[in-house]
């Protein structure tokens, strides 16, 4: 296996690590919350690379950028694959129920699997799972935390982040 190499980036959410082989990005990890990814003993640090990355995040976080155009390299099974494909399918300050990504992958009735390929994600924010909410509308579990999930959302509709249903600040 290739050295997984990281560098970390400074969002408005906190700092974000970055990791992969250095040409597909691999990982995303957040500060906090059950999404915190901390580098491996074996990882390496390179600061240089992940520009594009760095570059497309950057561009997101400053409202100029809807649609990343990045190399990825995600680790799963093939039911979480086709689940993290859908992800990238919902737009810009949309969101769907885990039921309708359920449905749009073929498979109805797995809602409940849906969300735990949704949690087990290895690329929030550019694979975007904070779209993915509750049938009934409510913010559900995100790794980053629902303050994060929240803040995302506000920022991908124009809100402010006290929008929805409470602030991050």
């Amino acid at each position: 296996m290739p050295d997984t190499l990281y560098t970390y980036l400074v969002s408005p959410i906190g700092p974000l690590l970055l990791a992969g082989d250095g040409a597909a990005l691999s990982a995303i990890g957040f500060p906090s919350g059950k999404g915190r990814v901390a580098p491996r003993d074996s990882w390496r640090r390179d600061d240089d690379l992940f520009v594009e990355a760095r570059a497309q995040l950057t561009a997101y976080f400053a409202g100029e950028l809807r649609d990343f155009d990045l190399v990825l390299n995600p680790t799963g099974t093939p039911f979480q694959l086709a689940v993290w494909q859908a992800l990238r399918a919902i737009p810009y300050g949309a969101t769907l129920s885990y039921g309708a990504i359920a449905a749009r992958i073929g498979r109805p009735s797995a809602s409940r699997a849906v969300g735990a390929a949704n949690g087990a994600n290895p690329i929030p924010i550019v694979v975007p799972c904070h779209r993915v909410i509750g049938a009934s509308g409510a913010l559900t579990g995100f790794g980053g935390g629902i303050d994060t999930k929240r803040w995302l959302l506000a920022h991908e509709t124009g809100g402010r982040p006290g929008d929805l249903q409470g602030s991050l600040f």
